[in-house]
């Protein structure tokens, strides 16, 4: 018998292009089947170092974050209690994202930094990977508003971590029911 599976989509805004150098500024994460069970946080930056482009993306402030976010270690570990709450005794949640490369390394240096451990492992399914191989395109094919425009998806993503967690949750559904042939 298979080890149940729970898909959580998850999306991060951060200061920089990667981990370690540049603080990961917000999570978005949803239930992929149930888009309406959320989790939300906002963190303290550890360094005011930040690409400028990266914050203009997202229209996050380094220092309103500084006061107003949550320390790193306090995120990080309501975030393990909430997959921990929506992943029932026995089943493995399973990071979902779009670019999941870019958020899951955020996610797991955080995790790993905060809490010296990563409730998802050490893998994340991909989307854009997903959907490349459901419709055998290319690789610029796999843009999320081709996904969208494609697939028929309603959603679309605004650089709030938690409304692009919820329109991938909506890419991620639609592509694994086209693969299947439904």
């Amino acid at each position: 018998m298979s080890q149940q599976e729970v898909f959580i989509s998850v999306d991060v805004e951060a200061a920089g292009p990667y981990p370690g150098r540049y603080s990961l500024l917000t999570i978005g994460a949803c239930l992929a089947h149930q888009p309406d069970v959320v989790f939300r946080a906002s963190l303290k930056p550890l360094s005011m170092e930040a690409d400028p482009k990266a914050l203009e993306v997202t229209g996050l402030s380094l220092d309103v974050l500084a006061e107003t976010g949550e320390a790193p270690g306090e995120a990080m570990a309501r975030f393990e209690a909430w997959i921990s709450e929506v992943t029932p005794k026995g089943a493995m949640p399973v990071f979902v994202g779009l670019n999941a490369p870019f958020d899951w390394a955020f996610i797991n240096h955080y995790f790993l930094e905060e809490l010296g451990r990563n409730p998802f492992g050490f893998s994340a399914l991909d989307i854009k990977a997903l959907y490349m191989g459901a419709t055998g395109c290319n690789w610029l094919e796999a843009r999320s508003s081709v996904m969208r425009r494609t697939l028929g998806a309603i959603l679309e993503g605004d650089h709030d971590a938690l409304h692009d967690a919820q329109a991938q949750a909506e890419l991620f559904i639609l592509t694994r029911q086209r693969g299947a042939g439904e």
